[in-house]
């Protein structure tokens, strides 16, 4: 059957496992349909349509970005001859009404989502487009298209591929795949797109001539290619590699391309994908400099980056000692920069954190964080959609400078400075029988004014902020320390146990002994 006779369908859900459900678990062009693509919203669905002008629209009703309410909307308006079909949840008949009330042809609902019925259902719908005579292909002998059985083993699934069906389309003996990120080259009008394809095409023929060249079926940023040549052909790819990434560049940002090592079997497709390519193409973001990522070309791999002492951080931000916290955090975000083995989700997740921590300290800190609780958002955003580490490391060091404008704010406050030196003295003298006489003694204040000053300038009292940074330093020591229970509590100024117990537990919610436990258990990966 030619790829024209088939009725296009595509999948719009934002849950995955619905799609790949969907797609996979029956043999759809053997029954005359052909998945042509998927979408996790219907603004994401509107794009493809125009560029591959589904016969049918199979949609979730509820999606962020767009639902599948204004996605029929959208639809009946543009390409009314597009039939489109609902799955919807029980609770949700109000917004399946509004949709038919569009011009839907059906609807399913999702816990009764069942192949055969959903097949019923799309032959019923087909059988309704005029310029299409749904194929009843059953016993026909039809056998699925390769392009479907590369699908489902990229997809890990088992696809029975015949050796002699591999042989007639790829003659020769290696495989490998090139891939890259096409994020920002993806974003211009359908000619400009159609354009880089034919260069990118041409390219390859005429480097690459005789081998064989098949586009995989991604979701997501990634483009990648299926390529089939002798031994001698696969040495020539990085040069056309570095040829491609110029010409690329030419329709937007620089854009890496990475190129596995060659295998011999279809069957590692899967592995290849997931196992190569994918960390190759995550290298690209910490390579900036690179046009082409091969293994076998990556720079040695320095030590694993050491973790970040998240209590060091939040100990010198509380003193006040912004700037070597600042620093420390510049600098372990840097080397995690420079790892570039390190995953990227991991690299954008910390960064992300530290945002969300420091905008949270600001605040208990009593600091006017009006503006960076509103940007902090954008800077989300920003280290997500960052392309290369170099980006995201700017991100953050935007919001550090916003931060810092922030601190220098309060500081120009009178009073701040005297409020600094006093928590500064507490942090160096816990451990000693502190109390608010002595420590007006050393700074010749009225005990009294002293506590009333303390009150005014900081979120806590003087007895309070003692005990916050006695048990602070308390649990680092049960963590770290093999004293016991009761040494630890005199090493962080309480003589007495039981009132260090007492005041333990009160600021924790556990006693020292099972906090130590409970650390202990963690560290061993127990519950």
């Amino acid at each position: 059957m030619a790829t024209t006779d088939y009725c296009k369908v595509l999948i719009v859900d934002d849950e995955i496992l619905i799609r790949q459900g969907i797609k996979h678990f029956m043999d759809w062009e053997r029954e005359g349909f052909h998945i042509v693509g998927e979408a996790a919203n219907g603004k994401e669905a509107l794009e493809l349509i125009a560029e591959l002008r589904p016969h049918i629209v199979i949609t979730d009703i509820v999606m962020p970005v767009m639902d599948g309410e204004e996605l029929t909307k959208q639809i009946k308006q543009q390409y009314p001859e597009i039939e489109v079909i609902i799955l919807s949840s029980f609770g949700e008949f109000d917004y399946v009404r509004s949709t038919f009330q569009s011009g839907v042809a059906d609807y399913i609902l999702k816990p009764k989502l069942d192949i055969q019925h959903l097949l019923t259902v799309l032959k019923m719908t087909a059988e309704r487009i005029p310029s299409l005579a749904a194929k009843k292909t059953e016993g026909s002998g039809y056998s699925p298209s390769l392009d479907r059985r590369l699908e489902r083993l990229l997809s890990g699934y088992d696809a029975d591929v015949k050796p002699e069906e591999v042989k007639a389309a790829f003659p020769h003996a290696y495989f490998c795949l090139a891939g890259f990120d096409a994020r920002g080259l993806a974003d211009g009008p359908l000619p400009v797109r159609e354009k880089r394809s034919e260069r990118l095409a041409h390219s390859f023929d005429t480097v690459l001539a005789g081998a064989v060249r098949r586009e995989l079926p991604l979701e997501g940023p990634n483009r990648a290619f299926l390529i089939n040549a002798d031994r001698r052909t696969m040495d020539m790819l990085p040069e056309w590699a570095r040829g491609a990434a110029g010409k690329l560049a030419e329709f937007g940002p620089r854009t890496p391309i990475a190129i596995t090592a060659p295998f011999g079997d279809i069957g590692e497709l899967h592995s290849a994908y997931n196992d190569s390519l994918l960390k190759l193409l995550g290298y690209s973001f910490y390579l900036p400099d690179r046009d082409v990522l091969l293994q076998s070309e990556l720079p040695a791999a320095g030590p694993p980056v050491e973790a970040f002492h998240l209590n060091r951080f939040t100990e010198e931000f509380k003193r006040g000692q912004f700037r070597q916290a600042f620093g420390y955090l510049r600098e372990h975000a840097q080397a995690m920069a420079s790892a570039y083995t390190m995953d990227v989700f991991e690299f954008k997740s910390f960064l992300g954190n530290l945002v969300f921590n420091i905008t949270v300290l600001l605040g208990n800190m009593a600091y006017d964080i009006k503006e960076l609780e509103k940007n902090k958002y954008r800077y989300f955003k920003e280290i997500e959609d960052a392309r290369f580490a170099a980006e995201a490391l700017a991100c953050l060091e935007g919001f550090i400078g916003e931060a810092e404008a922030c601190i220098a704010d309060k500081a120009a406050v009178p009073g701040n400075a005297n409020m600094k030196k006093l928590l500064d003295y507490i942090h160096e003298h816990y451990a000693e029988p502190l109390n608010l006489t002595e420590m007006a003694k050393h700074f010749h204040f009225n005990p009294s004014y002293l506590s009333s000053y303390f009150s005014a300038h900081n979120n806590e009292g003087f007895v309070d902020y003692l005990h916050k940074v006695r048990i602070e330093k308390a649990e680092e020591l049960l963590c770290k320390e093999d004293a016991t229970i009761s040494e630890i509590g005199g090493m962080v100024g309480y003589a007495d146990h039981s009132y260090f117990c007492k005041v333990f537990k009160k600021l924790t919610g556990l006693s020292p002994s099972r906090y130590r436990r409970q650390f202990a258990n963690e560290e061993k990966g127990q519950p």
